[in-house]
C-alpha cells in the first residue's frame, strides 16, 4: 500500500491565452504562499501601487485607460506577486477546507477500492471507518470511492468488506492543495511551488 496518493500532474503552461483562466500566485512581501488570486485582484495590487516584488517573467498584459496626453496604461501581470504590507512571523499556514473536489484532486478522480478512474458524478466521498462506527469527517478517514465500491462496503471497514485501500489518506499540506486546486498552473508557479512541498511529497 501507498504511504500517500501521489498530487496529480497539472497542466502547466507558458503561454497565458485565456483571461478567465490566469491566476496568480499571492504571496506576502516576507515570501509566505498565500493563496491564488484572479488577475483582476492582481492588476488592482498593481494599479495601487502594492507590490513589493515579483517572480517569473509577465504573463499576462493588461490594457487600461487612456491617460491626458493619449497614450494608454498598461499592466504587465507576473505569475508570482508579493503585496506590501505586515508580514507575521511564525503564522501557520491554512488548513486545506475538505471538500468533494478537493477529496477527489487528492485522489485523482481514481476509486481508491478498485482503482477506476472515473468523472466527478460518479465519486462518491467515503469514510474509511463509518461514522456510524465513531468515524470522523476528516481528510485522514475519506478516501475517494466510485459509488458501486461505497454501496458495497457500506457501513463496514474495509478488512470487514474485503476492499483493501490503494492508498491511505492524507491531509494535504497548504502548498499542495494550491497545486491540487490549480489545472493551469504556470510553469514558473509551478517551480516555485514544487520547491515548497513538504520534503516527503512529490508531484509525479
Amino acid at each position: 500500500m501507498e504511504s500517500h496518493t501521489a498530487l496529480a500532474e497539472p497542466e502547466i503552461r507558458r503561454v497565458v491565452a485565456d483571461l478567465h483562466s490566469t491566476r496568480v500566485l499571492s504571496l506576502d512581501a516576507g515570501g509566505r504562499i498565500l493563496d491564488w488570486i484572479s488577475w483582476q485582484d492582481a492588476a488592482c495590487l498593481y494599479a495601487r501601487r502594492a507590490v513589493a516584488w515579483t517572480l517569473g517573467d509577465p504573463c499576462l498584459t493588461i490594457h487600461g485607460g487612456f491617460h491626458n496626453d493619449g497614450e494608454q496604461s498598461i499592466i504587465e501581470l507576473h505569475p508570482i506577486v508579493a503585496s506590501r504590507g505586515h508580514c507575521r512571523a511564525g503564522a501557520i499556514d491554512p488548513s486545506p477546507a475538505l471538500t468533494n473536489v478537493a477529496l477527489f484532486a487528492r485522489d485523482r478522480h481514481i476509486c481508491m477500492y478498485c482503482g477506476n478512474h472515473c468523472s466527478r458524478g460518479e465519486l462518491t466521498r467515503d469514510h474509511v471507518l463509518p461514522l456510524s462506527r465513531g468515524g470522523k469527517d476528516v481528510w485522514v478517514n475519506v478516501v475517494t470511492a466510485c459509488l458501486a465500491c461505497n454501496i458495497r462496503k457500506g457501513g463496514r471497514t474495509p478488512q470487514q468488506a474485503g476492499m483493501p485501500l490503494l492508498a491511505v489518506p492524507y491531509k494535504p499540506s497548504w502548498v499542495e492543495h494550491l497545486i491540487l486546486s490549480n489545472r493551469n498552473i504556470l510553469a514558473d508557479q509551478m517551480e516555485f511551488l514544487v520547491h515548497h512541498l513538504p520534503k516527503n511529497r512529490r508531484v509525479n
